[in-house]
C-alpha cells in the first residue's frame, strides 16, 4: 500500500513539475504527459510533414522532440532532426490554438483535422465550421490573431 501511494505521489510531483514548464497556456497540448514528460502538441501530428506536404501524417513517439516543454511527435528521424535544427520554423502559429478562436480573443482547441498552411505557418482550427469561417478571409482572420496573440498569450484560456 505505501508503496502505491509512494508510486503515485511520484506521478503527480513529476506532472507538476513538468507542467510548471510550460508557461500558462501558451500552448494548446493534450491533457497528461508523454513518456518524454511533456504534454504532447498538435494531437501527434508530425508539423515537418505537415508543413512541408500539407498532408496529415501521425507522428510516434519515437521520435519525439521537446521544445519549450511541449513534445512534438515525427514520422522519422529526418523531420525529428529538419525539427530541432529549426523549431521556431515549424510551431504552429498561435501556440497550436484555434486562429480564428484567437482572432476574437479566446483559446480554443486547433484540430489538425481543419488546417491551413499559408506562407509556411501552420494554422489550425477548432471544427470544420469554424475552419470555413475562416476561409471567407484568412488574411483577415490571421491579422487579428496575430493582434489578439500578443495580449492573450500567456492567459490562462478559462479566463478568456
Amino acid at each position: 500500500m505505501l508503496k502505491k501511494i509512494t508510486l503515485s505521489a511520484a506521478i503527480a510531483l513529476a506532472a507538476l513539475s513538468a507542467g510548471a514548464a510550460v508557461a500558462a497556456d501558451e500552448y494548446n497540448v493534450s491533457s497528461g504527459l508523454t513518456a518524454a514528460s511533456a504534454p504532447l502538441a498538435l494531437h501527434g501530428v508530425d508539423v515537418v510533414s505537415f508543413i512541408g506536404t500539407g498532408n496529415r501524417i501521425e507522428g510516434s513517439a519515437k521520435f519525439t522532440a521537446v521544445h519549450d516543454g511541449v513534445a512534438y511527435y515525427f514520422s522519422s528521424q529526418k523531420n525529428l532532426d529538419t525539427f530541432s535544427a529549426a523549431p521556431a520554423k515549424f510551431l504552429p502559429q498561435n501556440g497550436g490554438f484555434c486562429t480564428f478562436g484567437v482572432s476574437v480573443g479566446k483559446k480554443f482547441d486547433g484540430d489538425p483535422r481543419w488546417a491551413d498552411v499559408r506562407d509556411g505557418k501552420l494554422y489550425v482550427f477548432l471544427s470544420e465550421d469554424i475552419f470555413k469561417a475562416y476561409q471567407k478571409d484568412p488574411a483577415g482572420t490571421i491579422a487579428k490573431a496575430e493582434s489578439n496573440w500578443k495580449r492573450i498569450r500567456t492567459t490562462d484560456a478559462t479566463k478568456l
